[in-house]
């Protein structure tokens, strides 16, 4: 997937200080290719220590609201790098006061940077608001830019008209303290995980099938990490750490934060939800193999949610396999005997299931006549 046709690109970078990855957008996935933001200069370097940023850690962390500007940039023939060679064109922006609120913008369909261009725009690191600007950021400190080249890899169903290559440049003026996903607590990531699931589902009826998917891969994400941390905080009443806790008043708040923690059963039923829910996305998206994979995980966590074994069967169907895709939907009406979804679709199997056997016997004929 991530293999280019290197003549859709009309510059390619190399060199150590060039990173790329695949960026999640709602047209579809996209190649970014980043060249290393532009080192300080001597005059920012002396000043970073007066308030370069709200945060004491020189990037932005999970959380973290990053003021940022993003345009685009016009390509010239002679462009062979993503760098300026002009020296005004690297000019560090002081930044000149804390960042206070995420920017209110709509997650547009047929935009692949996801920001208003040319306004300075403020962004939570980790919502996954604009995939590709959030992880340019994650590696720059206030006052940098960096430019990067996007050019698409696979485009969504509904856009059919091929997208050029895209050189843009992204610039973060001021950011506030974040954390490491492994410094937070399990209440804080069970926060960012409702979220997550939350924002997904507002994607999805919004037609942002991509943004979707990206929302539930995330909340997963975060999931890994609860059922270990999480899981052993929540069932163990944060015995452990009223054990270790020297004063009382700390032993009362992870009392307290305990509450606020799902069971874990419950976080067993949020997965399988994540899982059913991302099996629709990748339906959506005609990933076939990828949904009967993720509908597999849901049945198994929650082996009585009825949508899972639903898309199940969907997803069976969409790879002949009409056998599995029969027993998916038998299985959906043992669980909902007059689901109406439920009996079009095994009439459908049936269908096939006929017409194939009729086809078999049609070649067979012709074998031995």
């Amino acid at each position: 997937m991530c293999e280019m046709d290197s003549g859709r690109l009309c510059g390619t970078l190399h060199g150590d200080d060039v990173t790329s990855w695949v960026s999640v957008c709602p047209r579809g996935l996209w190649k970014v290719q980043q060249k290393q933001p532009h080192k300080w200069s001597q005059q920012t370097d002396s000043n970073s220590g007066d308030g370069a940023s709200c945060s004491s850690s020189d990037f932005p962390r999970l959380g973290s609201l990053c003021e940022v500007r993003v345009r685009l940039k016009a390509i010239s023939d002679e462009a062979q790098s993503l760098v300026s060679e002009k020296g005004n064109e690297w000019q560090s922006v002081q930044p000149d006061r804390c960042v206070t609120e995420a920017t209110a913008f709509p997650r547009c369909q047929d935009s692949v940077l996801q920001v208003p261009l040319g306004d300075w725009t403020t962004l939570r690191l980790g919502e996954g608001q604009c995939d590709i600007t959030e992880a340019c950021v994650e590696g720059m400190r206030a006052g940098e830019k960096c430019e990067i080249i996007i050019s698409p890899l696979e485009k969504g169903p509904d856009v059919s008209v091929p997208d050029p290559p895209l050189w843009a440049t992204v610039e973060l003026k001021a950011f506030t303290p974040g954390k490491e996903s492994w410094a937070m607590s399990p209440v804080e990531k069970c926060q960012w995980l409702k979220a997550h699931k939350e924002r997904g589902g507002v994607r999805f009826r919004r037609s942002d099938v991509w943004g979707a998917a990206d929302s539930y891969s995330r909340a997963l994400k975060i999931l890994i990490t609860l059922h270990g941390l999480g899981y052993a905080y929540a069932t163990e009443g944060g015995k452990k750490g009223q054990e270790q806790g020297a004063e009382e008043q700390r032993d009362t708040n992870a009392s307290d934060e305990t509450q606020q923690l799902p069971s874990a059963y419950e976080l067993k039923i949020i997965k399988a939800e994540l899982h059913s829910n991302m099996s629709l996305c990748q339906l959506k998206l005609n990933q076939p193999q990828q949904a009967k994979a993720s509908a597999t995980k849901a049945t198994h966590l929650q082996p009585g949610g009825a949508k899972a074994w639903y898309r199940l069967g969907q997803a069976c169907q969409m790879l002949n396999e009409l056998e599995e895709a029969r027993q998916a939907f038998m299985k959906l009406l043992e669980l909902q005997p007059e689901s109406p979804a439920g009996l079009k679709a095994l009439k459908g199997v049936a269908s096939r299931e006929k017409e194939k056997n009729a086809q078999m016997g049609l070649r067979l004929s012709k074998m031995f006549s």
